[in-house]
């Protein structure tokens, strides 16, 4: 999730954890706790675009992580924070770190929770920014901060935002079951031979989902709002996964390939390869759109395959936003 997301429900688990003793500070070093594991972010900035990619969300945002580092910042705090015990500080930046994680194991990146064991958990049924999650989730959480610390209120404010936040979070489980079903059954109406589907919330909101299909030579990608009254319209995109021949040995790209689940395209524009990773949708809901979230130019340098990120054209965010929310009111 986002880090403003990310942030506040670690200061939650703060408070739930300690607040009752040491006031706002369980708040704050909860936030921090929030926080840390997305620092595999900088870390990444030093290794080259493949190895950053198999790092971000990987042992940061693991078990072992919360435990070794929950007990390691416990110890540390309770050096110089006198109002709790090095237990009591471990246990609350354990469910901060670990509590990051569980929340990112339910977007579309999905985190290695289990690491070292290459599995990474992505239920894909929230998108990394939802203000329908964060929202209410920072005001309950605001109002309560202002609360003295014995207060019952305070503890009922705190509780009342995690309980929100998770029905919320349960809610867009069920939409998911319910649009998965929406997707198939159109599918098959049409007469579409599929092999693999996979289906995720567009951005900013649990009302439009998008489906990734795969079939034996393309990938086709469609939309259902809620609020549809129209079939499902699906648009193909070829994979065209020949023009990587020159690199089926090539180990950097086939780290990339692995990293994307398979879920790729490959297209050729001024001479280049990109791989075009589906599992993140396009960048905008409009029909036949070509602009990928995360596409990668494949290059040959003198002694090995150079892969760069393709830098996102921010220009059309705002005719983006507004294809987006006229996409959502249904078709």
């Amino acid at each position: 999730m986002d880090s403003l997301t990310q942030i506040v429900l670690g200061a939650a688990v703060g408070e739930a954890v300690l607040g009752k003793k040491v006031g706002n500070k369980a708040m704050l070093y909860g936030a921090i706790a929030g926080t840390i594991p997305d620092l595999d972010v900088l870390a990444g900035k030093f290794y080259d675009t493949v190895t950053a990619l198999e790092m971000h969300r990987g042992f940061t945002h693991s078990i072992v992580f919360s435990v070794v580092f929950g007990w390691f910042f416990g110890w540390f705090i309770s050096l110089y924070e006198k109002k709790a015990t090095a237990k009591e500080w471990a246990k609350l930046m354990f469910w901060g770190f670990l509590t990051h994680p569980i929340l990112d194991a339910h977007t579309t990146w999905g985190t290695q929770l289990f690491w070292p064991f290459d599995i990474r958990l992505a239920f894909k049924n929230i998108f990394v920014v939802d203000p329908l999650y964060t929202i209410p989730f920072l005001l309950f959480l605001l109002l309560a901060m202002f609360q003295p610390k014995s207060s019952i209120k305070r503890r009922k404010l705190n509780n009342w935002g995690l309980i929100i936040s998770s029905v919320y979070m349960g809610i867009t489980l069920v939409l998911k079951g319910i649009t998965y079903t929406k997707f198939t059954s159109a599918l098959d109406k049409q007469g579409i031979v599929y092999k693999e589907i996979e289906t995720k919330p567009t951005p900013l909101n649990a009302i439009l989902w998008s489906a990734n299909i795969e079939t034996d030579k393309d990938f086709l990608i469609g939309y259902y709002s809620l609020f549809d009254t129209q079939p499902i319209k699906f648009y193909s995109y070829p994979k065209k996964h020949y023009l990587l021949n020159d690199f089926n040995k090539d180990n950097t790209v086939k780290r990339l390939i692995h990293i994307t689940n398979n879920w790729y395209t490959v297209t050729e524009k001024e001479g280049e390869l990109r791989i075009n990773d589906l599992r993140f949708g396009l960048l905008s809901v409009a029909p036949n759109d070509q602009n990928f979230a995360f596409s990668f130019e494949i290059s040959k340098g003198q002694d090995k395959t150079i892969i760069t990120e393709v830098p996102r054209d921010h220009k059309k965010a705002v005719q983006s936003l507004k294809d987006l929310w006229c996409r959502v009111k249904g078709n």
